[in-house]
């Protein structure tokens, strides 16, 4: 049998209750006339006084009272849900992320738990105007399409291929299943009319990021010299290998090697996934630097500053802990540090 769900009980059907319990009829039995789940059936007849007293006018009339009684929501009535609601917006957390935090950072508080539905849901009412406090943020959505690859490269002079590539089918087997850190995915983003670029950088294991400016061009030895800026300050235990698409501002890949002795490996052409932790955060970054945009606009310490919200934001994949307590445990766990 089909039963009716998500729909209130009319005052048709709780007369058919009380005429049912006036018959001697079980709660499953009225259920199943009504085509209802017992359950809602005997939590109805318990909620108005049990059998004994039951009555389907005086259930109907508190029913009413009930629907027209304004339910104040928990990031109204409790501070401290709301002062975890912004200071997780103000940080460009989703609700999702929130409400995870929340059971993690708190998990003996039954008081600190709310579910990203509820969240989202006082958002909507702030934007209607429904909500009584001040939510400081927004949700993270809007521009974050990335401009395509074709577009991107279709203004590198040259489609010769890279001397010495040596390809990813040929990086380590470890760094496929995130079990050792330091392998490390690149790209660069452009900016309007492919005029300026930022160097993004995503550790594989524990999603760490790292940006670096590139405010004038994106040639191959002033990416090589960079990189190098970016990535040879890390500790040994992150110094295992850098993916990359085979652009042209990686044709002095070899350069960048003998500066740091970290290897590169290049992906199939046309193949994102294989760099999919990088496509990802090159996703998020769009909310911070929107396609279309000059990007040279973004000081070094701007770029830190979002590089700080992306690592210290939770992550699902990393059961909610954030990059950079993934980071730390593990460098932790080795004795190194990392530098900066």
């Amino acid at each position: 049998m089909s039963f009716v769900r998500g729909v209130e009980l009319t005052f048709v059907d709780r007369e058919e209750i009380s005429r049912g319990i006036e018959a001697g009829d079980s709660g499953r039995v009225i259920a199943a006339r009504l085509g209802r789940d017992d359950t809602v059936v005997n939590r109805e007849i318990k909620r108005h006084g049990g059998r004994q007293v039951y009555r389907a006018v005086a259930a109907q009339r508190s029913a009413d009272r009930d629907r027209l009684r304004v339910k104040a929501r928990r990031v109204e009535s409790d501070p401290r849900v709301l002062a975890a609601v912004n200071l997780g917006l103000s940080q460009a957390w989703s609700p999702r992320q929130i409400a995870a935090r929340l059971v993690l950072d708190h998990p003996q508080d039954q008081e600190l738990r709310l579910s990203h539905e509820a969240i989202y849901q006082a958002l909507y009412c702030q934007a209607r105007g429904q909500l009584k406090v001040e939510l400081v943020g927004a949700l993270r959505r809007g521009g974050t399409k990335r401009v395509s690859r074709a577009e991107r490269r279709a203004v590198l002079a040259s489609k010769a291929p890279i001397k010495d590539m040596v390809m990813i089918t040929d990086r380590p087997a470890e760094a496929d299943d995130r079990a050792v850190p330091g392998h490390w995915e690149g790209d660069l983003i452009m900016g309007a009319g492919n005029a300026s670029a930022v160097i993004t950088l995503v550790e594989r294991t524990t999603r760490f990021v790292i940006l670096q400016r590139c405010p004038y061009d994106h040639t191959a030895d002033r990416v090589a010299v960079l990189l190098s800026t970016a990535m040879g300050r890390l500790p040994q235990l992150l110094k295992r290998s850098l993916a990359w698409d085979q652009g042209r501002e990686m044709a002095a890949h070899a350069k960048f090697t003998i500066a740091t002795d970290i290897p590169v490996f290049f992906c199939d052409p046309h193949s994102p996934w294989q760099r999919g932790s990088n496509e990802n955060t090159n996703g998020l970054l769009r909310q911070f630097m929107p396609k279309g945009t000059d990007l040279s606009v973004h000081s070094q310490l701007d770029l830190n500053n979002i590089a700080y919200l992306l690592n210290n934001r939770p992550r699902q994949t990393l059961e909610w802990l954030k990059p950079k307590e993934k980071l730390d445990m593990l460098l932790l766990e080795s004795g190194e540090a990392l530098a900066g």
